[in-house]
């Protein structure tokens, strides 16, 4: 095994589960209540998935007035259509490994704390996780390094022992602004050629490559 990398920390939406179709129906649903029409088709929105909604709005020209309770009620309907969501193949099995060798495996999400915790639960996965990090107050969200620091700090494992693994160029730059190790996966929602663009340590296609990276 590789002895340099200690912990490995996960996006969670596009990098160890299927959830475009939960995240889209149930945004447009919510856009439905506040009778607000979609300024983007499901294609454009699932590229953009990973971004505060504040950006995705922002990005349309989408004026949300009251952003938080837009929030509130989306992650209502969340669950509606949670079991449209699904593991990417050899996501589970690759934690696994990981966790089974002794390395620290931890999420770093932009999805609220509260949700995260819910959906890590929802699926009844929660033992395999060191820390699960969704988006609290006083912490800045990725791109910014902090909340991937402080699950480093959390867990007294040096930065440049740990590799970020994640789909967009937000999981590419907080891992490489951290000092971490960063490994961008092509199978979620951005483009490989977008991702190379950002200059990640790794590049992979299947999650289980990471296995082979740290020799397990």
């Amino acid at each position: 095994m590789n002895s340099n990398i200690k912990g490995v920390v996960f996006d969670l939406d596009g990098t160890l589960m299927m959830s475009s179709s939960t995240i889209y129906k149930a945004t447009i649903k919510t856009l439905e209540e506040f009778n607000i029409e979609p300024a983007f088709s499901e294609e454009e929105f699932n590229s953009r998935i990973g971004h505060h909604f504040k950006d995705i709005f922002d990005d349309f020209n989408m004026d949300i007035s009251d952003l938080e309770y837009f929030i509130d009620v989306y992650k209502s309907h969340y669950f509606d259509f949670i079991d449209e969501s699904k593991f990417y193949p050899n996501a589970l099995e690759t934690i696994k490994a990981l966790y089974d060798n002794k390395i620290r495996v931890s999420i770093l999400t932009t999805k609220a704390q509260d949700q995260a915790d819910k959906i890590i639960d929802h699926f009844g996965i929660r033992n395999l996780f060191s820390i699960v990090m969704g988006r609290k107050v006083g912490i800045k969200i990725k791109p910014a390094p902090d909340a991937l620091l402080h699950i480093c700090n959390d867990l007294q494992i040096f930065p440049a022992n740990t590799m970020m693994v994640g789909d967009s160029e937000l999981d590419v730059k907080c891992g490489n602004s951290a000092g971490a190790i960063s490994c961008a996966v092509t199978y979620g929602y951005r483009a490989k050629e977008f991702l190379l663009k950002e200059n990640p340590n790794f590049v992979i296609d299947d999650i289980k490559e990471i296995l082979t990276i740290l020799q397990i």
